[in-house]
């Protein structure tokens, strides 16, 4: 390896460990979209952390990915650790946003983001990721128009040739799953320790915490709302709009110090050698074979 490179990689390494005391836990960086070689990579990491403490903080940096792999994720490290909370330092989306709400707690900034519920399907032909709500809302707008007797021919023919039965059920399945997932470990994990209502302090069932996880759920997943996959939500509007509770790294200056230096030196790394997915954790910096 060059020396520069190692340089840098000890930066890294002596970055993370600054975290790991300020969070009083063990940290793992994870950089890439979540397709099938990143849960192998998070067992391998994992398994490597010698000496665990209870807690491990995920610093999480996604575009999104396959719904079923960010559901092995979660299984894995929830075999090594009893507490997972999740850190964004910059924008965690679409399944990334499912993936993160499996934490116990999630910590955010004015800078950080996340996005609508949208897990990423292989495009037919193996030609990368499409979006899957994107599909079928465009297969659902064209089958409107051709029930309503105003669809062209152009687009009759675009709706017999381009969308797949077997697809627009995959991609169906993968949406349900995503909401079904997130719904569950809300109620699990983030709602875990919701034991009484912040404002007129009331005791909280389970019955509530599933309604409030169905309920966000919901919004995270109106297409009519967002617009778009790509949309990023601040952590104020996941404050307001969905009234979820984010611990704002901003307001520790020390924290958020260490979070936003290890993040630039982190991505400047990635860019500089090219990489798509690297999991870190303490001296043990592992970018993944690229696919």
């Amino acid at each position: 390896m060059p020396n520069s490179n190692k340089v840098i990689e000890e930066s890294l390494d002596a970055r993370i460990l600054s975290l790991e005391k300020l969070f009083v836990a063990d940290v793992l960086s994870y950089s890439g979209e979540i397709v099938d070689i990143v849960a192998d990579g998070f067992r391998t990491a994992l398994e490597s952390i010698v000496e665990k403490k209870n807690k491990i903080v995920v610093v999480l940096e996604t575009n999104g990915g396959y719904i079923e792999v960010a559901e092995r994720i979660v299984d894995t490290i929830r075999h090594h650790y009893k507490e997972v909370e999740f850190c964004v330092p910059g924008s965690a989306m679409s399944t990334g946003t499912v993936l993160v709400m499996s934490g116990d707690a999630i910590h955010m900034d004015y800078y950080s983001r996340l996005g609508p519920i949208d897990p990423q399907i292989e495009r037919p032909g193996g030609r990368g990721l499409i979006p899957a709500l994107g599909y079928l809302i465009q297969y659902q707008r064209l089958l409107s128009k051709a029930e309503d007797g105003i669809i062209t021919t152009a687009e009759t023919a675009i709706l017999m040739e381009k969308f797949d039965q077997g697809d627009l059920y995959h991609f169906e399945q993968a949406r349900a799953l995503s909401i079904t997932l997130l719904k569950e470990w809300l109620t699990t994990y983030k709602f875990g320790k919701w034991v009484e209502t912040a404002e007129r302090k009331i005791p909280v069932t389970e019955k509530m915490k599933r309604e409030r996880a169905e309920q966000i759920a919901g919004i995270l997943n109106e297409t009519e709302t967002w617009h778009s996959h790509s949309r990023a939500i601040s952590m104020e509007v996941l404050k307001s709009k969905l009234k979820l509770q984010i611990d704002d790294f901003g307001n520790n200056p020390e924290l958020s110090k260490a979070i936003r230096k290890y993040h630039a030196l982190s991505s400047d790394y990635l860019i500089r050698r090219g990489r798509s997915f690297v999991i870190h954790t303490r001296n043990n910096y592992m970018p993944l074979m690229e696919i």
